[in-house]
């Protein structure tokens, strides 16, 4: 485990989408933590006590079998938050474990809900990310039923090399084979066809990408769908906050005049 935040990994890009003053009085005084590989943050119908925004970790979402299997319905990386609750004491039906090791902001769950609560700002941008999320959680569920194994391991890989911010991660075979509901030998398999094409190297336990455009051109469009639709939440907060800046940058009316 690392002793120090890396700090060139340090920003979660929902976050960094807010006007400055809104992130500082929510969200300036927040702790980075550090989650090894499947840690799990919480689990079905357990009560979400705090919230967390990765850094250069990323997060699964899954739901747990009765077999012990478990069936991927959405990553969160550096676009996001895990652990959404939608009311106080609230739980959700969901499993959320460490995929990629690494940075997150941890915020007690009550003070999320206030800052929700309290500033128009923060609320359209969490309610904009949860549609995006639902809409990712839909995408991924057609995915996983029409797409082969080779398209769907390079739509995680994409996914989790931009969300990471570099070129080799660790993850194991069998981690994979869960997330993706598909047995170990299926993955390894999926694996060296992309390790053959030239595309990603894989030894021990750690994956490096090797060609970005030809692993783009082997994923399905689920990728894109899911990568469009995250950056466009990113893209509309920014210009929110723009909008809000030069709203409070105009000089109040003289005293009798009209406003347009």
């Amino acid at each position: 485990m690392p002793t120090a935040h890396p700090a060139d990994r340090s920003r979660n890009r929902l976050l960094d989408a807010l006007p400055d003053v809104e992130r500082d009085r929510w969200f300036g005084q927040l702790v980075p933590s550090y989650v090894e590989i499947r840690t799990v943050l919480f689990e079905p119908g357990q009560v979400v006590e705090s919230v967390y925004f990765p850094l250069n970790a990323v997060i699964a979402l899954v739901t747990p079998l009765h077999d012990g299997a478990l069936v991927e319905v959405a990553t969160v990386g550096n676009e996001g938050i895990v652990g959404v609750p939608l009311v106080r004491g609230g739980s959700l039906a969901v499993r959320a474990i460490a995929q990629v090791a690494g940075w997150v902001l941890p915020m007690v769950s009550t003070a999320f809900l206030k800052s929700i609560k309290e500033d128009a700002t923060v609320r359209e941008l969490v309610e904009d990310y949860v549609e995006a999320l639902f809409g990712q959680i839909a995408q991924a569920a057609a995915c996983n039923r029409r797409h082969s194994n080779e398209e769907r391991l390079s739509r995680w890989l994409l996914m989790s090399h931009d969300r990471v911010g570099v070129d080799e991660f660790a993850v194991t075979h069998e981690f994979l084979g869960q997330l993706l509901g598909s047995r170990r030998p299926t993955v390894t398999l999926s694996a060296h066809v992309l390790q053959s094409a030239g595309l990603i190297r894989y030894r021990r336990g750690r994956v490096t990408i090797v060609d970005r455009r030809g692993l783009e051109t082997m994923a399905c469009e689920c990728y894109r769908v899911i990568k469009i639709e995250l950056d466009g939440v990113l893209d509309r907060a920014v210009l929110r906050g723009r909008g809000a800046a030069r709203r409070g940058s105009r000089p109040p009316p003289e005293a009798g005049a009209t406003t347009p």
